[in-house]
């Protein structure tokens, strides 16, 4: 577990944004994934709902080693063991599912299951979780983020995901949230492999500018 929650630290640290990939073809996982580590990007999501996605995990994963390349919307056991199988070292879950996290932390993978609730994030910390993805955003706003950050464990990563946008990405780091996880406005099917780049450098940007980064 340890090996993983350093995987995580050292990747949020160098840029702690998520890329969520929602919709990923095979054939866009290469240029698409290029763009985004180009562009500094450090972690990568393809959820299972997309098409063949653990053949782009696999590619993903091949061809980024030192990146942290997994899947979102895990909601099995078996889901976790299938994308251990395909290479990948992160789990990504919409819910707080003990079964999944006791199979990710079994595999010694990074581990990020969904919260909406201070009841839902203790337990899934308690549990082993490295981080808290706060889903959906949209219902979580920086006020309640800022209150849920009080109480809980300072060095705990939360990663708001839903609706994160350049606009609103300064109101939760100053809420207390270390990081973000960023879909259709990153990346959405049929978007080229440049207008992703250019996405992914706006969001390093805001990032950087956020937290003071230079």
């Amino acid at each position: 577990m340890h090996a993983a929650q350093n995987l995580l630290s050292q990747a949020l640290q160098q840029c702690p944004l998520v890329a969520i990939l929602r919709g990923l073809s095979v054939q866009e996982a290469p240029a698409v994934g290029l763009a985004l580590a180009n562009a500094g990007f450090q972690i990568m999501e393809v959820p299972l709902n997309s098409p063949e996605p653990l053949k782009s995990i696999a590619a993903l994963s091949a061809a980024h080693p030192e990146r942290l390349v997994g899947a979102g919307t895990v909601c099995t056991a078996q889901q976790v063991r299938d994308i251990h199988a395909a290479g990948a070292r992160l789990i990504v879950s919409p819910h707080w599912d003990r079964s999944v996290l006791d199979e990710a932390l079994a595999h010694d993978m990074v581990c990020i299951p969904g919260v909406a609730t201070p009841t839902e994030a203790f337990a899934a910390w308690q549990a082993g979780a490295h981080a808290l993805k706060l889903f959906p955003a949209e219902m979580i706003s920086p006020v309640v983020v800022k209150a849920m950050r009080a109480v809980l464990p300072p060095t705990l990563a939360l990663l708001p995901v839903g609706g994160i946008g350049l606009g609103n990405m300064a109101a939760y780091w100053q809420a207390g949230v270390r990081g973000f996880g960023i879909g259709s406005a990153l990346y959405a099917p049929g978007r080229s492999s440049e207008q992703v780049a250019q996405s992914a450098r706006d969001f390093v940007h805001a990032w950087r500018t956020c937290a003071g980064v230079h």
